[in-house]
């Protein structure tokens, strides 16, 4: 850690992550073991990381965000946590933060997140997803999915390479850095295990 750095004593932050200069990190935000954050990233209070993360320059995470451990969180990217933002109430008087109920995004397990990507809290991004540069997610993402759009659209598959998978079959998907074997069941993807 540098001196160009705003974090609250308060933050729980493990001895082996990395954060870059100009980052915030607000009162109560975790970031765990080997998690990288970049430049002026904001994390806001409550936020949690888990370990081995990479989070790049100029993302804004807000409360209540919960980021799985290993993933990928692109440059520029905004996860939201308001459905239904206003600065004042109904009656021209500013909204405190009492005024409103927070709602968050969840990212599981080796999920990556393309820069200048916006999800639109409440969404969840399910574990190995991929979401494309500048998309826009409104819905929640699959696990081994991969969106792309405004709004983000479902187009095709991924495994923990970060490679789109090939279909082999009507239900069997296969990737073609690693080879290992996807299966569509019930239009969630399976990882098949061989025994």
């Amino acid at each position: 850690m540098t001196t160009n750095q705003s974090i609250s004593p308060d933050a729980l932050i493990s001895p082996s992550a990395r954060i870059w200069d100009f980052s915030q990190v607000r009162e109560n935000a975790t970031i765990d073991a080997h998690t990288i954050i970049g430049s002026y990233v904001y994390i806001d209070a409550n936020v949690v990381i888990g370990k081995n993360c990479k989070v790049q320059n100029r993302a804004l995470i807000y409360d209540p965000a919960v980021i799985h451990d290993g993933v990928f969180i692109g440059p520029g990217v905004i996860l939201t946590n308001d459905k239904n933002p206003r600065a004042t109430k109904a009656r021209g008087e500013i909204k405190e933060s009492t005024d409103w109920e927070k709602v968050g995004v969840e990212v599981f397990e080796g999920a990556s997140i393309g820069s200048g990507a916006i999800c639109i809290a409440p969404v969840r991004i399910g574990k190995w997803a991929l979401v494309g540069a500048g998309s826009v997610v409104t819905k929640n993402v699959k696990d081994f999915a991969l969106v792309v759009g405004n709004p983000a659209r479902q187009v095709g598959w991924v495994g923990p390479s970060g490679v789109q998978l090939k279909q082999i079959s009507d239900s069997v998907f296969e990737c073609p850095k690693t080879l290992t074997r996807f299966e569509l069941i019930k239009s969630e993807l399976h990882e098949i295990i061989l025994r």
